[in-house]
């Protein structure tokens, strides 16, 4: 089960879609998640990243991980 608090317009924007094309409020926050998170879990790692460099963590070259992973030509 998961509550979520929406701010007004955004209901009401739900309710009317899903009045007009005869699904539930739940399908299409359902179907907003499913579609999205990938793009949400990226962003977090990618953000991640940034700041790892900025911190001057050690990294990795395309080179070094290639050659980790055995890619290297």
């Amino acid at each position: 089960m998961l509550a979520i608090r929406l701010p007004e317009e955004i209901k009401a924007r739900l309710e009317t879609l899903a009045k007009r094309t005869g699904r539930s409020k739940t399908f299409y926050a359902r179907e907003a998640i499913l579609q999205h998170l990938d793009d949400l879990e990226d962003l977090y790692l990618a953000e991640r990243a940034v700041k790892r460099i900025q911190a001057k963590e050690q990294t990795a070259g395309l080179d070094e991980v290639e050659a980790r992973l055995g890619l290297a030509d």
